[in-house]
């Protein structure tokens, strides 16, 4: 299967859980694993963005490409199920 097919089957898949509450741990380098909790607020046609639960009174959000997921640099977890790449 080519990787561009790949990447839409992850946005396909991601589509379906728009609203839901998800796990994502991110691996962002030297060591640094972030995990954090939040809802998937949107998917586009090459990013999907994640509104994160924050105690503070701003709003923040992350985007990722789904070549992060692929490549496993994000894993994502939803509703207790870890989504594998492809």
């Amino acid at each position: 299967m080519s990787q561009k097919n790949v990447l839409a089957e992850i946005k396909r898949d991601l589509d379906c859980h728009v609203g839901k509450k998800i796990k994502l741990k991110a691996n962002r380098g030297r060591r640094r694993i972030v995990e954090q909790v939040g809802i998937l607020e949107k998917t586009y046609p090459n990013i999907f963005v994640v509104k994160l639960d924050e105690k503070r009174s701003t709003v923040r959000r992350v985007s990722f490409s789904y070549s992060d997921v692929l490549t496993e640099t994000v894993k994502l977890t939803i509703d207790g199920e870890e989504k594998k790449n492809g």
